[in-house]
Order: structure tokens, then sequence, then C-alpha cells
């Protein structure tokens, strides 16, 4: 394996890596990933090649890896698991919950515009808010399963 193939697949998994913690729905969007990965890994070839440092190439790579990807709505959604309700959901169990969850929710976070720096935003309470709410209903309708 050359040094361009190890690079390629480090930009990859560092992706997939990323989308496994913090956008599960997203795992198996392999266009997603080899799209992101082969434009982060040229980024930072010619950031190299254009007299920048290491540190600073890889900067620049990451901002094409993860655009888009900062605010994460299974992020959000465990956060309220842990935070509301830690007596009904075990903390264990919330990230594999939020997995479960997240289509029941998808419409409060429909009526948000999402960026990457949305958790920053005054709108992010009233999604909290809201989603704290649906939660509720949900498990008052479904219980814990």
């Amino acid at each position: 394996m050359n040094n361009r193939q190890k690079e390629l697949s480090w930009f990859k998994l560092s992706l997939l890596h990323f989308l496994y913690e913090s956008h599960p729905e997203l795992v198996e969007d392999t266009n997603l990933i080899n799209t992101r990965g082969d434009s982060a890994s040229e980024a930072y070839r010619e950031a190299i090649a254009n007299g920048h440092n290491h540190q600073e190439a890889e900067e620049l790579a990451h901002e094409i890896l993860y655009k888009g990807l900062h605010f994460s709505r299974h992020d959000t959604l465990v956060t309220v698991i842990w935070n509301e309700f830690p007596g009904v959901i075990p903390m264990g169990r919330a990230t594999g919950y939020a997995v479960k969850l997240l289509p029941e929710v998808e419409g409060v976070f429909l009526k948000y515009k999402l960026n990457d720096g949305f958790a920053f935003s005054p709108e992010f309470n009233d999604l909290y808010t809201e989603l704290t709410g649906a939660l509720t209903i949900w498990l008052e309708e479904n219980g814990f399963q």
C-alpha cells in the first residue's frame, strides 16, 4: 500500500468513526464517506504542496471532512435522554435508544434550520425543550422497551 492509499484510508476511517459516534444514520452512506474522504485527502495534499505544515493541512482537510456534520441529531437526543430521563432510560442504553427514537422525533428536528453552529444558537433551547416534550409523550404512550 502506498502513502496515498494510507492517507485516503485514514480520512475515510476518521469520518466513519465520527459517523458511528455522532451520525449513526449515515454510517452506510458510502458515497458520503468516499467523496468526503477523497476530497479531504486531496485538500491535505494540496495544502502540503502549497507550503502549509501538517497541522494546517489537517485543519483544512477536516473542514471538508466534517462540514455540515458538527451538529448531531443523535448526540442531541442522547444529551436529552441523559439529562431529562436518567431514571427511565439507563445511561448505558441511551445511545442505542437514541438510534431507535430518532425517527420518532424527526418531525421536531425538521422545524429547525440545523447547521454546524446550531447548538450555539438561541433556537437550540427551543429544540431541546421540544425534544424533551416529544420524548415524554412517546415514553408515556410506549414505555421504555
